[in-house]
């Protein structure tokens, strides 16, 4: 009795060590290349003359309210991104400038790397480097804290202006 059972017991597990099945699964993942500025809207920086004859301009302070979310997912084998940003036009005797910080928040991947403090121009300039696969988390206190500044840069190009539109534009690119 003891051997038709070990028998059964042998037969049993060849059989079920044989039975096995599969499923073929196919995976897609898009490039991806997706840039935001958070949060939306007109920030205001003015300058304050002087109180006294002699005295320089002050400059406004600087400005720490936006954010630059991104998601990227790069081709196989691909280039890493990065954030480039410029101005439509330049304000003699003026420098805009523009620091993005290091990436902070809630997000994951192979997240960019800070270009230091940049003197924006009406041609691009790179802010942000190294960008892989990744994504920084959505608004305010995900991604890269911008600080955005104005500096006289020459006294004799200045004039009075009020209220001066300065359109600042992101492109995330490879």
């Amino acid at each position: 009795m003891k051997l038709k059972e070990y028998i059964l017991s042998l037969i049993f597990c060849m059989v079920s060590g044989i039975l096995q099945s599969q499923t073929l699964v196919a995976v897609s993942l898009p490039v991806v290349t997706l840039l935001d500025v958070e949060p939306a809207g007109t920030l205001t920086l003015n300058f304050t003359a002087p109180t006294e004859a002699g005295q320089a301009l002050t400059a406004p302070a600087a400005n720490t309210t936006k954010w630059v979310n991104y998601t990227s997912a790069i081709a196989s084998g691909g280039l890493t991104r990065r954030v480039t940003a410029s101005i439509n036009q330049v304000i003699p005797g003026v420098s805009i400038r523009i620091q993005a910080a290091a990436a902070s928040g809630a997000g994951g991947g192979t997240l960019g790397t800070s270009s230091g403090l940049v003197t924006l121009s009406t041609t691009a300039a790179t802010i942000i480097t190294g960008i892989g696969g990744a994504f920084t988390g959505t608004g305010a206190n995900n991604g890269h804290r911008l600080t955005i500044s104005l500096t006289v840069n020459t006294y004799s190009n200045l004039s009075a202006r009020t209220n001066t539109p300065v359109v600042i534009t992101y492109t995330i690119t490879e």
